[in-house]
C-alpha cells in the first residue's frame, strides 16, 4: 500500500518539503485548518521520571528509533478525503498518517503500547517512537533486545539503524544520561552548558539581555547584587559597544557559573505546569524551562538552552528571529512538553505566535514552524 492516492476531495491543504538533519527531505502538509476542528484524542504519553524509576538495577541499555513511525498508521477508511493536499502534480489524499496531524503522537503511543503490552515496563520503555531496552546482565540484555526486535518485526515495525545504540553501559534517553549506577540518573550536561558557555556580551543590548535574564533568577543566587555589580557599571563605548575590563570579565565568569550550582537547577516534575521563557538578540537565542514549586513558592529553572546564530539566521527580520528561540526550546524539551499533563506557557515579548496561527500566507520558514508548533 502506498502513502497517498489521487483524490477529488473538496478540501485542500498546502504541501511542501523541509530539510532533515541528515540532509534528506521530509514531506510536510499544512494541516492547521484540519487540526483546528479535530477532536483531541486524550491518550496519555508516558511520564519520563516515573518510567525511569524502574531502571534502578539495570546495567545494560539499548536505544531503538523507529523508521518512518507515523507512516505506519493507516488513515481510517472513509476519512482519507479530510487529509487531501494539492501539489503541482495533482490533488491527493493520505492513506497513512503524515507529519503535522495533531493526534498522531497520541495515536502512535497507543499503538506502541499495544505492541509491547506483554513486556512494557518489564524491560522496555517506549515514548512514541523512542524505545529503551534495559537489563541487569549482559546475557539477559541480549535476550531482551532480541525479543523486542522480534516483537517489532512481527508487527511490521522497523528501526532506523543509524539512530540506534546497542548494549551500552551509559546512554542518552529522553534528555537524561542513564548509567550503570541505576539510581543515579543524571541531567544531560548540555542543558546547563548553554549557560556556562555563554559568550561575553559585545553590545549594550546583549548585556541588557543577559542581566535581564539574571535579574529574574537573582533570588536563587546568594549576594547577586554584589556579584553582578561590575557588569552593571561597565563603561559603554560608541556606537553602543562595551568596553570590558578584567574585573568585569571575572564577574561575568562568576555569574555564569552561579547559575549551574545548587540550589538553582531542579529536576522537572511532569505533574507541574511548565513555563518556557525565551529571548533573542542579534547574536544568539536563549531559553529557560521553569516550573513553580509548591515547597518554595518560587519559579525554579529546570534547564537552560542557548545557541549562537549563524550569519543567515542573524539576518532574519525581528518577527522571524523572535520565533527561533520558541522553536528551538520546544524541540529541545519536546519530551517534557509534548503530551504534558498541563498546558505550558511561553513567555516572549512578541506576538508572532498569534500571527503564525492566523496568517493565510507564510514564507518557507514560517510554514515549517507552523507545522512544528501544532505538535504541541
Amino acid at each position: 500500500m502506498g502513502h497517498t492516492q489521487p483524490s477529488t476531495s473538496p478540501v485542500v491543504a498546502g504541501f511542501f518539503f523541509v530539510g532533515k538533519k541528515d540532509g534528506g527531505l521530509r514531506p510536510c502538509i499544512d494541516y492547521r485548518g484540519l487540526n483546528a476542528i479535530t477532536v483531541w484524542y486524550p491518550y496519555p504519553l508516558p511520564l519520563v521520571p516515573a518510567a525511569l524509576e524502574q531502571l534502578q538495577r539495570a546495567k545494560f541499555f539499548t536505544k531503538l528509533d523507529l523508521h518512518s513511525a507515523y507512516n505506519l498508521i493507516q488513515t481510517q477508511e472513509g476519512d482519507e478525503w479530510k487529509t487531501a493536499f494539492h501539489t503541482t502534480l495533482g490533488h491527493y489524499a493520505c492513506l497513512v498518517m503524515l507529519f503535522g496531524l495533531t493526534n498522531v503522537p497520541a495515536v502512535f503511543q497507543a499503538l506502541i503500547n499495544e505492541v509491547f503490552q506483554d513486556i512494557l515496563d518489564k524491560y522496555v520503555i517506549a515514548y512514541i517512537d523512542d524505545i529503551l531496552v534495559y537489563s541487569t546482565s549482559f546475557e539477559e540484555h541480549v535476550r531482551h533486545v532480541r525479543a523486542v526486535l522480534t516483537c517489532l518485526q512481527q508487527n511490521h515495525l522497523y528501526v532506523n539503524g543509524e539512530k540506534c545504540a546497542f548494549h551500552c553501559t551509559e546512554i542518552m534517553f529522553m534528555g537524561y544520561v542513564i548509567s550503570q549506577q541505576g539510581v543515579e540518573i543524571k541531567m544531560d550536561q548540555t542543558k546547563i552548558r548553554a549557560v556556562t558557555e555563554w559568550p561575553e556580551s559585545t553590545t549594550v543590548r546583549e548585556l541588557q539581555s543577559l542581566l535581564g535574564f539574571a535579574n529574574f533568577y537573582q533570588r536563587f543566587i546568594r549576594n547577586y547584587s554584589s556579584i553582578a555589580g561590575p557588569l552593571m557599571s561597565l563603561p559603554k563605548g560608541k556606537p553602543r559597544r562595551l568596553v570590558w575590563n578584567e574585573t568585569a570579565w571575572e564577574t561575568f565568569v562568576r555569574l555564569r557559573t552561579s547559575f549551574t550550582t545548587a540550589p538553582i537547577l531542579r529536576y522537572a516534575d511532569p505533574n507541574l505546569p511548565f513555563i518556557v521563557e525565551v529571548d533573542a538578540s542579534s547574536s544568539g537565542i536563549r531559553a529557560v524551562l521553569t516550573q513553580w514549586h509548591g515547597t518554595s513558592g518560587k519559579l525554579h529553572p529546570c534547564a537552560f538552552y542557548s545557541m549562537k546564530l549563524t550569519l543567515a539566521k542573524a539576518n532574519y527580520d525581528v518577527g522571524n528571529k523572535e520565533l527561533l528561540p520558541i522553536q528551538a526550546a520546544l524541540e529541545e524539551w519536546h519530551h517534557w512538553l509534548k503530551g504534558a499533563c498541563h498546558p505550558f506557557l511561553v513567555l516572549t515579548d512578541h506576538r508572532n505566535m498569534e500571527y503564525l496561527r492566523d496568517a493565510k500566507r507564510l514564507n518557507s520558514h514560517q510554514a515549517r514552524w507552523a507545522l512544528f508548533f501544532v505538535r504541541f
